[in-house]
């Protein structure tokens, strides 16, 4: 069995075409198909169901992908790990974001970084905090930047490093009755309707937070996992958001007002969080490039 073997077949069960993993793997599509047959044979099971229309993971395929993908993620760590001890940064950098990122400039930063690095190839997730926490501690990124309630503890399982604090602010569309006003209290905001994400999240929590602690009940008419498309309701006048204030200012089209004359108003806290089990020179790398030392 050879890695090439195995990045055919992934390339295969991630395009479903033999077409597209050819020009990805940039081999004649002829040498892919024969490889992939050579390595069934070698098997003893068919790893993919071929017909004149389509094609598609059997179960055996299916069982075998995960491992395929893991021995190649070694391979590629191992070259990293070498290129590292003669003073190369080589290899993947994969890089996890909530939507509403703004204490760094991740556009902005991995520019640079492809500049200074540019034989790492790098992967961009964008999720929620939480997923995001889990697949840094399960590996699967080598860095995440997230944000949370300031309640909230402090990431668990991983590395963290806080890179701001900010408050949230009500945004609406232009031609809302709130947009005349300079600033508005949790109670006159819990007669809006509101746009929001979805319940239990990290990114609704805190406002949950602050409504439940002036005592009062809002209505969120509109429930959506990403903060540009929520941006996006709130500019069409369906409802309120809050969101933070750092993260509002990249935003075009809608009006902000300060949320104020309350105990608990509505914050969050902004990490960038690596794994604790230790990090590749890539992302050791990345991790200066926003300000986060190696001693840290």
């Amino acid at each position: 069995m050879e890695l090439q073997q195995l990045r055919y077949v992934v390339a295969l069960a991630e395009t479903i075409s033999f077409t597209r993993a050819a020009e990805r793997c940039l081999v004649v599509q002829s040498a892919l198909s024969h490889q992939i047959a050579k390595l069934e044979r070698e098997l003893g099971a068919r790893l993919f169901e071929r017909t004149s229309r389509r094609v598609r993971l059997t179960p055996a395929g299916a069982a075998f992908l995960p491992a395929a993908r893991q021995c190649l993620d070694a391979a590629e760590r191992a070259v990293a790990e070498v290129a590292a001890a003669v003073g190369q940064v080589r290899g993947r950098l994969a890089v996890g974001v909530i939507p509403s990122v703004a204490a760094v400039d991740i556009p902005g930063a991995l520019r640079e970084f492809h500049e200074r690095y540019p034989d790492v190839r790098v992967s961009l997730r964008v999720g929620g905090s939480e997923e995001l926490v889990a697949q840094v501690e399960e590996g699967t990124l080598d860095v995440a930047f997230l944000g949370l309630p300031t309640t909230a503890a402090r990431p668990k399982g991983v590395r963290a490093r806080e890179l701001g604090r900010d408050r949230l602010v009500a945004v609406v569309a232009p031609g809302h009755p709130l947009a005349g006003e300079g600033a508005v209290d949790l109670r006159r905001l819990s007669t809006e309707v509101f746009v929001d994400l979805p319940a239990g999240t990290a990114g609704r929590v805190q406002s949950d937070q602050a409504f439940a602690a002036a005592g009062l009940v809002r209505e969120v008419a509109f429930e959506v996992t990403n903060a540009d498309f929520l941006a996006r309701l709130v500019g069409q006048g369906l409802g309120v958001a809050l969101l933070a204030s750092a993260y509002v200012a990249l935003l075009g089209g809608l009006t902000t007002v300060e949320v104020v004359e309350v105990t608990d108003a509505p914050e969050r806290v902004e990490y960038v969080v690596w794994s604790g089990a230790g990090r590749t020179a890539a992302a050791g790398a990345f991790l200066e490039l926003v300000g986060v030392r190696e001693e840290e």
